[in-house]
């Protein structure tokens, strides 16, 4: 071991001081908690990709800068985590430059647009719905310049077909304005993608569970859980992560069997399933020769039989991209072609796990286009509130120690529903600081307990006695849960509840017992 004199200790404890260092790993800790990564101490290579991704997150948060860049920051991580992410973000100071396909996330961070569109680079002051706005204005303006360089081009070009020579210098002008009008690459902004919805019949029985029961690493993540999916239904599955939803909607595929209780499928059923790893493709194979594997054609809802071509060319796909081989397209194009895919084959039930995730706007915005017209049922695991709250009118919500409700509405409406809830419950439950402001004033009354103060003195050594009891059973808990750093963040949880509820009645009996003691000297000196 390195030895080091006093000189060069107290040196470096200055140093470590004027830095902040001591404040470093504090600061790691809470972001990486934050981020759902609770042991600190494991090896990273025998982490996920996900949680991968989060400890790349906490570093780049942690590091001190002036201009913090980011990289599709809420892919991976749950909607509590990025409601936490989005308050740090406009809390911190210096400047952010980021990429992310989160609408609602750029609505609520950023307050300039950088759009990259037909290789020309577009600024927008304001935040994505100003960013809409704006860009809707300059597509009309570009689309009436369009208009008018059309018509100029149709008339130079009648008068070029009359037979036109370069006779005089304005001839020639006008001939040369003409090539120049030729070679104009006209705005495409306005062109929309589509994907025609197709599906094939479903019949009324969908995807039934009766009584689902599934453990993972002696772990209950389903408990006796029951639901009848019907036609059309619009499901997303919403929870923190690693709480087990992959899992259920594997379950409903019948990729895995549950523990116990029956999974029955509708006969009439073609699963289409985009998963959230992406699959293995033979990446020797181009373009067109992947979709057509699955079909060469693709008859829509509106009749109209589209070829593997014409749909990946509605996909972004450009006839020359579609003989490109898929080694060479980027990880986004690739997860834009295994969408596809899964469409192209016709499903009447679509399962998909956080689809969002390394997908544009653009195509977004088709999914969701193309879900509003689909005639079957769709289940989706997603993180995306923007998504959620188009695409879904029911959700699945994951609460964690196997407990699964459900709700009729879209995200923004259950979130709203819980905010109310957690308001009444703290008008229900004073605070301590009501506890005081309710003693100063009851000292200026009459010595005797009302009715409702004598039945809590008669009662609270018993319910204090309770929580107390409740208290133990939760710290066995904690000393027996071992390394289930996701279960001890629950019971600390709770812990801290209970603690917070005997503090409470604590205080409560102290006023009681103080004031049953003036009571009875006031009686006394009577």
């Amino acid at each position: 071991m390195m030895k080091i004199d006093k000189k060069s200790f107290w040196y470096l404890t200055a140093k470590m001081d004027s830095l902040n260092a001591w404040q470093i790993e504090s600061d790691a800790k809470t972001i990486l908690t934050k981020l759902n990564i609770f042991d600190f101490d494991a090896k990273v290579a025998t982490l996920s990709g996900g949680q991968k991704k989060r400890i790349a997150l906490a570093g780049t948060l942690i590091t001190p800068s002036n201009l913090l860049i980011l990289d599709e920051p809420t892919n991976h991580i749950d909607n509590d985590t990025v409601a936490w992410l989005e308050n740090y973000l406009n809390n911190r100071k210096g400047a952010l430059l980021m990429i992310t396909h989160d609408r609602y996330f750029l609505d609520r961070v950023t307050n300039r647009i950088l759009e990259i569109s037909n290789g020309n680079l577009y600024s927008y002051a304001g935040n994505y719905s100003i960013f809409l706005e704006k860009k809707s204005e300059r597509e009309e303006l570009n689309k009436a310049l369009d208009d008018k360089r059309k018509n100029l081009f149709r008339r130079e070009l009648a008068w070029i077909r009359r037979g036109a020579k370069a006779r005089s210098t304005k001839q020639k002008a006008r001939i040369q304005r003409f090539e120049e009008i030729k070679n104009t690459e006209f705005d495409k902004a306005n062109d929309k993608v589509q994907i025609s919805s197709a599906s094939t019949r479903l019949g009324k029985k969908v995807i039934e569970l009766e009584n689902i029961n599934k453990s993972f690493e002696n772990r209950k993540i389903i408990d006796d859980f029951s639901y009848i999916f019907s036609n059309n239904d619009r499901v997303g599955i919403i929870g923190p992560n690693g709480i087990g939803k992959s899992t259920f909607l594997n379950i409903c595929a019948g990729i895995i069997k549950p523990d116990s209780g029956e999974v029955h499928i509708g006969e009439t059923v073609k699963i289409g399933y985009f998963s959230q790893e992406n699959k293995e493709m033979n990446e020797n194979l181009r373009v067109i020769e992947y979709i057509k594997e699955v079909g060469e054609f693709l008859k829509a809802s509106d009749g109209e039989t589209l070829s593997a071509a014409i749909m990946l060319e509605r996909f972004l796909f450009t006839p020359e991209m579609q003989w490109t081989p898929i080694s060479k397209l980027s990880g986004g194009e690739k997860r834009r072609l295994q969408l596809l895919r899964v469409l192209m084959s016709a499903p009447n039930v679509l399962m998909l796990d956080e689809p969002t995730n390394d997908l544009d706007i653009e195509t977004l915005t088709v999914l969701e286009d193309y879900l509003e017209d689909f005639s079957g049922t769709v289940i989706a695991v997603s993180h995306d509130r923007y998504f959620l709250d188009k695409a879904f009118k029911k959700l699945l919500i994951f609460k964690g120690n196997s407990s699964i409700d459900y709700y009729t509405g879209n995200y923004t409406e259950y979130m709203d529903k819980c905010e109310i809830e957690k308001q009444e419950e703290e008008i229900k439950e004073p605070s301590k600081k009501d506890i005081k402001s309710n003693y100063k004033e009851n000292k200026n009354k009459p010595l005797k307990f009302s009715y409702k103060e004598q039945k809590e003195f008669d009662e609270i050594d018993d319910v204090i006695a309770d929580v107390e009891n409740k208290i133990q059973v939760v710290d066995s808990k904690i000393n027996s849960a071992g390394s289930d750093y996701e279960l001890l963040q629950k019971l600390f949880e709770e812990k801290k509840e209970l603690q917070e509820k005997l503090d409470y009645l604590l205080d409560r009996w102290t006023y009681l017992n103080e004031l049953a003691e003036k009571i009875e000297s006031a009686k006394c000196q009577d």
